[in-house]
C-alpha cells in the first residue's frame, strides 16, 4: 500500500515521511483518531515507505522486491496484531485466537478496504455482538518474532490494530519490548481510544493524530475512484463527516438501516402509543448487542441533528433524503428544553448495553422514559 492510495491525510503524510528521509524512525508510534479516517492504511504506507529498497521523495517505488510483498502483505518483515476471539470461561489465556488464526482473511479485508471498522472486523471472522481482545499468548508471539533477526529488510515491523483490546497481562508483557525493542524494530500501533491504553504504554509511544478527512477530498475520491455523480458525491461527503468509510457505505445503501428504526420510535411517543412502543422493545432487543450499540450511536446523531435543523442551520445539516426530509418535520419537537434530556437517555441505554444489561429492560425503560421527553406538539 502506498501513500498515494490513502485518502487526503497530506500532512500527516509528510509527517511520516520526512522521519524516514531524516533517519529519526521513532521506534513506537501511536496513530490516532476516530474510525474511517485511514489511520490503519497510513501506518501500512509508512512501514511500506520505510522498507522500500528504492523510495521516491513522496512515496515507496511499488515495484521493488520488498514494495511487491506488503502489497500483498506478505513480506516477511512485516507484523500484524489485532484483536481476536476471547478465551472461552474456564480455558487459559492461550486458548485465544492468536493473529495466524485469522491472518488470510486479514490480508484479504486490508488489500480490499483498509478502511473497515473493529465491528466490520468482527462480522469478518465470525464474531458478530462479541468484542475481541489481543490476548497474553499473541503478546508472547509478538516477542517471539521480534527477537529474531530480519529477514529481508534493514526493519522490522509491527503494526498493533486496536491496542486498547490488549487485557492488562498482555500490555505487561510487551511493555518491556515497546520500551526497549531490538534495533531496527519499529512499533505502529493504531487507535481509537487511547484513553483505554495503560498509561506505562502510552507515555513510551510518540503520538499522531489523524483528523477526519476533508470533505473534498472524500468527495474528489468518490468521482475518482467510483465514478460517481460530483454533486452526490459531495453530498455524501459531507454526511461522512469525515469517515471515508462511512461514504462508502452510503455509496452502497439506499437508506440507513436504523432510520426507519428510529422514525418508529418518535412516532410512538410522538402518539403516546405504549402498546406500539413495547412491540418496538422487541424489534429493538431482537438486534444484536453490536448493532443496538450502533443503533443508539446513529439515533443521537439524528437527534443532534434535527436540533440543528430547529437552529435554522440546515446549511451545516449532515442528512440528507428521507432522514432529511423526516428532520425537517420532527425538529419542531426538539430544543433546549428537551435535547439534554433526550441525548442522556440515549446515551444511558448505551452505556447499559456495552455493560452487557438486558437489551429487553434497557428497552422497556429507555422507551418509558422517551415517552415523557418527546412532546405532541411543536415547543415554542
Amino acid at each position: 500500500m502506498q501513500f498515494k492510495d490513502i485518502v487526503g491525510q497530506e500532512k500527516v503524510k509528510q509527517r511520516l515521511i520526512l522521519t524516514t528521509k531524516e533517519s529519526r524512525i521513532p521506534h513506537a508510534q501511536l496513530f490516532v483518531g476516530s474510525a474511517g479516517t485511514g489511520k490503519l492504511a497510513l501506518a501500512i504506507a509508512y512501514a511500506q515507505y520505510i522498507m522500500c529498497d528504492n523510495k521516491g521523495d513522496d512515496d515507496s517505488c511499488g515495484v521493488c522486491p520488498s514494495c511487491k510483498k506488503l502489497t500483498k502483505l506478505i513480506h516477511p518483515d512485516l507484523h500484524f496484531v489485532y484483536p481476536a476471539k476471547a478465551k472461552a470461561e474456564g480455558s487459559s489465556d492461550d486458548d485465544s485466537d492468536k493473529a495466524e488464526d485469522t491472518l488470510t482473511v486479514w490480508r484479504e479485508a486490508l488489500i480490499s478496504n483498509p478502511y473497515f471498522g473493529e465491528n466490520d472486523w468482527y462480522e469478518m471472522i465470525g464474531m458478530e455482538n462479541k468484542q475481541g481482545i489481543i490476548s497474553t499468548a499473541t503478546a508472547s508471539d509478538v516477542i517471539r518474532k521480534l527477537n529474531l533477526k530480519s529477514f529481508e529488510n534493514d526493519y522490522k515491523v509491527m503494526i498493533i490494530w486496536l491496542p486498547e483490546r490488549m487485557n492488562n497481562q498482555a500490555s505487561n508483557k510487551l511493555l518491556k519490548m515497546i520500551e526497549e525493542p531490538p534495533a531496527k524494530t519499529v512499533f505502529l500501533l493504531v487507535s481509537e481510544n487511547p484513553n483505554l491504553i495503560i498509561k506505562t504504554i502510552l507515555s513510551r509511544t510518540q503520538q499522531i493524530m489523524v483528523p477526519p478527512i476533508a470533505r473534498e477530498s472524500i468527495a474528489t475520491a468518490l468521482v475518482d475512484r467510483f465514478n460517481l455523480d460530483p454533486g452526490r458525491a459531495q453530498d455524501l461527503s459531507r454526511i461522512a463527516n469525515g469517515n471515508f468509510y462511512t461514504a462508502l457505505q452510503l455509496m452502497d445503501s439506499n437508506e440507513n438501516e436504523y432510520f426507519d428504526l428510529y422514525r418508529r420510535l418518535m412516532r410512538l411517543c410522538y402518539a403516546k402509543d405504549v402498546i406500539g412502543l413495547l412491540d418496538w422493545v422487541d424489534d429493538a432487543a431482537g438486534l444484536g448487542r453490536e448493532n443496538q450499540k450502533e443503533f443508539l450511536n446513529y439515533s443521537l446523531g439524528l437527534t443532534r441533528e434535527s436540533l440543528m435543523l430547529n437552529a435554522g442551520l440546515g446549511d451545516i445539516s449532515y442528512l440528507m433524503g428521507d432522514e432529511a426530509d423526516f428532520g425537517q418535520k420532527f425538529s419542531p419537537f426538539i430544543g433546549v428544553e428537551n435535547i439534554f434530556s433526550i441525548t442522556n437517555e440515549f446515551t444511558q441505554a448505551y452505556e447499559s448495553i456495552m455493560q452487557n444489561g438486558n437489551p429487553a429492560i434497557v428497552f422497556t425503560h429507555f422507551a418509558m422514559r422517551m415517552i415523557k421527553l418527546v412532546p405532541n406538539k411543536p415547543l415554542k
